[in-house]
């Protein structure tokens, strides 16, 4: 039974519009109203404590409070608050990054462009790679391949790259020049017998079929998250990547890594491209960035792009696009001190020290009968439910899921559904003792979840 709503959601139902929620539902559960966070837990307004197991929104890196950050906006707040990088304008801050971001990057990136968002970053990339081929002669070469459960942002452009259905229903999305391969999730998409190596050359045969109906001539990009987030924190089989960048350069084709969730040490090397064999002409940033902290996103591009944006620029007169707050003086002060605080710690090794305890959690309930597969890389992974671990999943999707990550807040943990996968990605920072009280939670929640699917007839 639900509690009466306090003042601030009440106030909340009546003043915003929130992000993938249903607003109708909210007016009877209220929002979670969080008032603060230290380390690896936030509060809400009652005085609760939880441990975020999903960093925020994949983000908070570091955690919450880390005063080395706030004290490095503050500073850069006293000195230069904003500036821009229109017009041939630019700061010690935009022009320090972006050097530490090419020092960083695999795949001999030569120039960054900023943003505020990874949404604003993949968007970048698409109007990039269509200005690029204008300017060497191939208005033709324009179409840009996703995949199925991508996701790469809520913009017009980026939500159509987006593979869920729920970005597209009733915006009139995906927009024309988008094309979606299959989803590289072995143990829910390979067939009857089908061998991961298999799985991986049939997934390649796509891609080279698209290619060869659409013509290499139209197709511009490939664009790819190391690991699907969004879609569930999906893992590809480990030869998946080597196979889809061979045929992207065999046909002259981009490829782009959106490492917005994946950058920055999250699956145990600097950039999930590295982790996976994922070969990229150019890279989207995001999140981990700044480590939440203020909005920054930055877009790495190798030499070959940067010499054809440059020559255009200077061609027509300037290269017209940008953002009000792309390169903030204040992101990118708080973006330097984050890169300065993961390199201290070596954030790589940290991840790899920390992932074999946080894959061994999620595959021991691969047992219990709503889990069917625990995947992780890094510290991104996953539960994916299903009835009796079947992996056609359940009659209604979502509801199972949903339940879940309720039991799981009821218990003091923050994770996420998509769909019916739970998804959790804890700060980087997180110790082994909060990981084993997350994953303490979990079995709990599954058979309160397991009973309550059994009576509502879900199983």
């Amino acid at each position: 039974m639900n509690q009466p709503l306090s003042n601030f959601q009440m106030r909340d139902a009546e003043a915003l519009l929130h992000p993938y929620t249903d607003a109708v539902a909210l007016r009877t559960t209220g929002a979670q109203i969080v008032d603060r966070g230290e380390g690896v837990r936030v509060w809400d307004q009652s005085g609760r404590s939880y441990i975020e197991a999903m960093s925020g929104l994949w983000c908070a890196g570091l955690g919450f409070g880390n005063a080395e950050l706030v004290e490095a906006a503050r500073v850069q707040m006293e000195r230069l608050p904003y500036y821009h990088l229109f017009s041939g304008k630019s700061h010690d801050t935009a022009i320090e990054l972006a050097e530490k971001l090419k020092a960083m990057t695999p795949g001999q990136m030569a120039r960054v462009f900023f943003q505020s968002s990874g949404s604003e970053a993949n968007d970048t990339q698409i109007k990039m790679a269509w200005y690029m081929n204008n300017a060497l002669g191939r208005p033709q070469k324009k179409t840009i391949v996703s995949r199925k459960k991508a996701y790469h942002g809520t913009t017009l452009a980026t939500a159509s790259l987006t593979g869920l259905p729920g970005n597209h229903t009733d915006f009139d999305l995906p927009m024309p020049g988008i094309r979606h391969l299959s989803t590289p999730h072995f143990w829910k998409e390979a067939q009857e017998g089908e061998s991961e190596e298999a799985f991986v050359a049939r997934l390649a045969a796509e891609f080279e079929a698209l290619i060869e109906a659409e013509g290499a001539e139209t197709i511009a990009a490939f664009i790819a998250e190391p690991v699907m987030g969004a879609g569930g924190a999906i893992v590809p089989p480990m030869g998946y990547f080597p196979a889809m960048s061979a045929i992207a350069r065999k046909h002259d084709i981009l490829t782009i890594t959106d490492e917005v969730i994946c950058g920055f040490g999250r699956t145990g090397e600097w950039f999930g491209a590295e982790t996976v064999g994922f070969e990229p002409t150019s890279m989207s940033m995001a999140k981990q960035l700044t480590a939440g902290f203020v909005p920054l996103s930055a877009v790495a591009i190798n030499g070959e792009m940067a010499e054809a944006l440059e020559a255009n620029s200077g061609k027509i007169g300037t290269f017209g696009h940008g953002f009000t707050y792309g390169g903030h003086p204040v992101g990118c002060a708080v973006a330097l001190k984050a890169l300065e605080i993961y390199e201290r710690m070596d954030m790589p090794r940290v991840v790899q020290a920390m992932s074999p305890r946080f894959a061994a959690h999620l595959k021991s309930f691969e047992g219990h009968p709503l889990v069917g597969e625990g995947r992780s890389l890094g510290l991104m992974g996953a539960l994916e439910l299903g009835p009796n671990g079947r992996r056609e999943g359940f009659a209604k999707p979502g509801k199972v899921g949903a339940k879940m990550v309720g039991e799981l807040k009821d218990r003091g943990i923050i994770a996420r559904a998509v769909v019916d996968s739970i998804v959790f990605c804890p700060a980087m920072t997180i110790t082994e003792a909060e990981l084993d009280e997350v994953f303490g939670a979990v079995g709990p929640a599954l058979d309160a979840t397991l009973d309550w699917a059994k009576a509502e007839g879900h199983i």
